[in-house]
């Protein structure tokens, strides 16, 4: 891939198909309401697992470009950081712990690496979870996917210092076991006392089975990308979730199969079906208010007025 040099502010997407999301629309309305004069949004699609040569030349031209101001990180998140992590001269506390870049920024001549999903996650859980879920309900976690958006939901939700609001049992699946090697290792760097089981899951039916073992009330993510970033769900069509789950799909484009899956059930087995619509508010804004150094609040008043302009440039 041939960079060109920005010609305005411009923030990046790196994703795998960004000129499918809402971004594209949000960002310019967003960056009148913000002040960001003249800035700009630009994506950059990589193959899932690229060459780390690509992730490197990406980095690069953002690091050397002046008027490249940063940029936000889905999917290649881990990858990236592998490929990359010699060149930051910056890696924030929880990028360094996670082994991953979700945000990318420059301040005092410096190339900056960050986790931000650790912290939109975790807004977006305590959004709609509410205090002390757990610790009420003795519920659990099932998380589809051993990547960084897994690590950072886990982290935010197994940590000591929660007190008994965290998960009675974590599981953790992925399709290869790499991945569940990684998240163990970073787990084990993380005080808790909650019990997690890591499950090679290479098939739909694998997952099926864990949801059989969930407690009434637990929470299921998928946190795949399927649905998104590729077809399917990595659940079959016969699979049953617990009764009274919450289920939360990170994503809120794509086919979206695994949400069609829960509403199918919603009813019948009382579940609360959540997309990833608020993720992906507390997600950008996180990135956008680094990159721009600017303070955007992430609830009150102006998140409410940054969140009505989002869905109406969205057309949700």
């Amino acid at each position: 891939m041939i960079y060109s040099p920005a010609t305005q502010p411009t923030l990046y997407f790196i994703g795998v198909t960004t000129t499918k999301s809402s971004i594209m629309k949000v960002f310019p309305a967003w960056a009148q309401f913000l002040g960001l004069k003249d800035a700009v949004i630009k994506g950059i699609d990589f193959k899932l697992h690229d060459d780390p040569a690509a992730y490197r030349a990406a980095v690069e031209f953002i690091r050397d470009d002046p008027l490249s101001m940063g940029a936000l990180v889905t999917t290649h998140k881990i990858d990236l950081y592998a490929a990359c992590k010699d060149l930051f001269d910056v890696i924030d506390p929880h990028a360094s712990l996670m082994g991953e870049t979700s945000c990318i920024s420059k301040r005092d001549g410096k190339l900056i690496c960050h986790a931000k999903d650790p912290i939109s996650s975790g807004l977006s859980i305590d959004g709609f979870l509410g205090q002390g879920y757990f610790g009420k309900n003795g519920a659990e976690l099932f998380s589809m996917g051993a990547g960084g958006s897994t690590i950072a939901i886990t982290w935010h939700l197994m940590r000591a210092s929660r007190g008994h609001d965290v998960p009675s049992r974590i599981v953790v699946s992925n399709r290869s076991q790499h991945r569940l090697d990684e998240i163990r290792a970073i787990h084990a760097g993380i005080e808790t006392a909650v019990p997690i089981d890591y499950i090679l899951a290479p098939k739909a039916d694998d997952n099926d089975a864990v949801l059989k073992t969930l407690k009434p009330g637990s929470l299921v993510i998928n946190a795949t990308g399927l649905g998104k970033d590729a077809p399917g769900s990595p659940l079959s069509d016969a699979a049953v979730f617990p009764e009274r789950a919450v289920v939360w799909d990170l994503n809120y484009r794509g086919d979206l199969i695994f949400l069609d899956q829960a509403r199918a059930q919603e009813k019948d087995r009382a579940l609360t079906v959540v997309d990833g619509w608020t993720y992906f508010l507390h997600g950008w804004t996180q990135v956008i208010a680094e990159v721009f150094a600017i303070d955007i609040p992430a609830s009150g008043p102006v998140f409410d007025q940054v969140s009505d302009i989002a869905l109406k440039a969205a057309g949700r």
